[in-house]
């Protein structure tokens, strides 16, 4: 498992440079998501808990867990160099609570059954 059970091990790399503009392509957080998601059973994409897309403030962005770096170390270099060549800001993750909805969360809000029409 991965070391994002605490947010203190986790990095968020946001989507706005180091002169508050915001990155381009939109889609970089999902691209570089998608190298370690998988499709579930439901044949839908599960992000990984090492590297996945989040928002905060508005903002695209990506939490990256620091174990990253023993697991996988040639990927932990590649998100860490395009992150320093695009000037991202990169910080500890300070939030306290996880970022992914829980499965269970996630299939009530999209309970089709209980929308009215």
């Amino acid at each position: 498992m991965f070391a994002d059970e605490q947010s203190h091990d986790r990095l968020i790399i946001e989507g706005v440079n180091e002169d508050n503009k915001v990155f381009r392509p939109s889609d970089w957080v999902e691209r570089i998501s998608d190298h370690m998601a998988s499709f579930g059973a439901d044949h839908r994409l599960r992000y990984s808990r090492a590297v996945h897309p989040c928002m905060i403030d508005g903002h695209k962005c990506l939490v990256v867990a620091k174990d990253l770096q023993e697991k996988d170390p040639p990927f932990y270099d590649y998100i860490m160099k395009f992150a320093r060549d695009n000037r991202l800001r990169i910080q500890e993750d300070r939030r306290h609570s996880q970022s992914a909805v829980q499965e269970d969360q996630r299939r009530a809000a999209w309970d089709y059954n209980t929308l009215s029409v």
